[in-house]
This record gives structure tokens, C-alpha cells and sequence, in this order.
């Protein structure tokens, strides 16, 4: 896409382990718009959170990217000596992890860390980080932010710590914000604050949001289009209300029929037989096929690539054309 903000081109990344490579996240290609969300929707295993912290170049070793382009804005970061690539996490890209109180510093008071971002990249002077800091606070609706600015992470709840991730996250006004699971932690009242509250920032700030996150109801309420990964592939990717109405790929429907509807009734939710496999045991040809109802002895015959299936679709399963998959309508 010639206005893609990010361009994530046969992306690979591996784990060094004593048996040789492991292969997490295998060959992934996807592009994101200005202004636009993303949705990565899997299973725990599939490979999401890795890729969101390839995107960051945050991988530590054992793991490693041994292949691909991640193109921001023109430029390749996997080219960018470390220097360069910190001065794109936080003013070019925001990252919000998926566990706050691991990803706070205990010792350090909140308005603090949400300063930090802001002198590293020239953005306001110590005296000035503070009052900014309060701000990035009311932005994100935490009440009383004038005194919460001098709490510690273990002062604040599970909810309130989340929303001072996102203040970090949005200090430096990033053009996209990768928010990897970002209420997984947190009860269901308090989820949807925070899901409301980045779809609102997201529409206040014009930026572009990559949301890692296995549930497809979060996905339906945020994103404008949807990339469905299977053990480190992308399976499946489409606009969300095509995608709801008719998936391609068998995984996608069965991730749909395990979402709980409020239309047709007391409908029986229908589980997915089996598990994610694990790194070093990958089926042969179609991943999915252990696990599919669809599948023949040609699934797992040769690797698939995706195809091209219509406008803006692409699917990764050679008996599309041919199945008639339900979808939510």
C-alpha cells in the first residue's frame, strides 16, 4: 500500500534453544494504514506477542529476527543501529505491555516514568516532565492526577496502573501505539473502560493502533481490519465485517463460534479440539489441519502461502474457495 504507515514484509523470528532454532513467529507479511486499527487475534502460543516486540525490536536471546523488513514510515527498522531505534520506541511507535506491574518500575513514582519518555526525547525539561505528566493523567481519566502523579505502581489498582502505561506509552504522541493485550489482567467492568478509553485517544490523536489480543469481541467493538495468526503464521486477514460475516479460513470460523452472541437464542458455544502445537513440533503443510474438521490428506501434504482472495482478504488454506464457513452476521 503506497499509504501504509507500516510495512511488515516476510517477517521470521526464531528462539536458540539447545536442539537448534525454534521458528515463533514463521514469514509474516502485513501492512497498517494511517489512523487505522489493526487486530492480531489468536490463541495464546500463536505467536502475537512476539511479533508485536519484533516490530519493537525488543526480542531478547535466546530469540532473534533472522528475516524480514518492518518498514515505518519509509524507513527499515531492522537496519537502525540501536541509537536510531530508541529514538523510534515512544515518539514513533508506543508500545503498551500486557502486564503493567511487571513493566513499571516499583521504586519510581508513576509521574516520573511518564516523564522520562518525554527528556529522553527532547520533549520537555525535568521541571516541565512533571506538569506534562499530570496532564497525560487527566487525559487518561485518572481522578485526582495532581496527586497520583507521586504514587508508586503499588498505590495504584490494576485498572488505574494500565491507564498509566497508555500516559507513557502516548507521551511522545507516537503515529501508531501497539497495545499487546491490554486488559488481559483486569476484570471485565474494567476492561471496557480501558478498551473505550484507547479507542477515544485513538480518535482524539488520529494515530494508527496495532491490538494484540485473543478476543474477537474486542476486535468487532476497535478494529478496522483483522490479521488471525495460527502457531507463528498468518492464517487469514481481512476487513473486520467481512471477516465476521465470512471467514475463509477454518481457524477463523472456529475462533467465531467460540464467541458468546446475545442474538438466535441459547446457541452452544463450540470449542476448538486440541492445542496451539508447540514450537518443535509443527505439523507439515497446513498447521491447522491436526485440528480442523475440514481438513484431507492433502492438508498436510506442502507448506501454504497466502492467497489473495478478494479486496484487501487473504487466506492461507487451499480448500477456501470450496467450504461455506458461518460467520456473525
Amino acid at each position: 500500500m503506497a499509504d501504509a504507515l507500516l510495512s511488515v514484509r516476510n517477517l521470521t523470528t526464531v528462539f536458540d534453544l539447545p536442539g537448534g532454532p525454534l521458528t515463533a513467529v514463521n514469514d509474516i507479511s502485513f501492512e497498517i494504514r494511517k489512523g487505522e486499527t489493526l487486530g492480531l487475534v489468536g490463541e495464546s502460543g500463536s505467536g502475537k506477542s512476539v511479533t508485536a516486540f519484533s516490530l519493537m525490536r525488543l526480542v531478547q536471546p535466546p530469540g532473534r529476527i533472522t528475516a524480514g523488513r518492518v518498514l515505518f514510515q519509509g524507513r527499515d527498522l531492522l537496519d537502525l543501529t540501536e541509537r536510531e531505534m530508541c529514538a523510534v520506541r515512544g515518539a514513533g511507535i508506543g508500545l503498551v505491555f500486557q502486564e503493567p506491574m511487571a513493566a513499571l518500575n516499583p521504586v519510581m513514582r508513576v509521574g516520573k516514568q511518564i516523564g522520562e519518555s518525554l527528556v529522553v526525547h527532547g520533549l520537555a525539561s525535568t521541571r516541565e516532565a512533571r506538569d506534562r505528566a499530570i496532564e497525560l493523567l487527566r487525559a487518561v481519566k485518572i481522578v485526582d492526577p495532581e496527586q497520583r502523579v507521586d504514587d508508586y505502581p503499588h498505590q495504584l489498582s490494576g485498572g488505574m496502573r494500565q491507564r498509566v502505561m497508555i500516559a507513557m506509552a502516548l507521551a511522545a504522541e507516537p503515529q501508531l501505539l501497539i497495545a499487546d493485550e491490554p486488559t488481559t489482567a483486569l476484570d471485565v467492568s474494567i476492561q471496557a473502560q480501558i478498551l473505550e478509553l484507547l479507542a477515544e485517544l485513538r480518535r482524539e490523536l488520529g494515530m494508527a493502533m496495532i491490538l494484540v489480543t485473543h478476543d474477537l469481541g474486542v476486535v468487532a467493538d476497535l478494529c478496522d481490519r483483522v490479521a488471525v495468526m495460527y502457531a507463528g503464521q498468518i492464517v487469514e486477514q481481512a476487513p473486520i465485517h467481512e471477516l465476521f460475516a465470512a471467514p475463509a479460513h477454518p481457524y477463523t470460523a472456529a475462533l467465531l463460534a467460540s464467541v458468546p452472541t446475545l442474538t438466535g437464542g441459547a446457541t452452544r458455544l463450540t470449542a476448538i479440539p486440541g492445542t496451539v502445537p508447540p514450537l518443535h513440533a509443527m505439523p507439515s503443510g497446513c498447521r491447522f489441519h491436526t485440528r480442523c474438521r475440514h481438513a484431507d490428506s492433502q492438508c498436510s501434504a506442502s507448506p501454504l502461502a497466502l492467497k489473495v482472495i478478494g479486496n484487501d482478504r487473504e487466506v492461507r488454506c487451499r480448500k477456501a474457495a470450496e467450504l461455506e464457513l458461518e460467520g456473525i452476521a
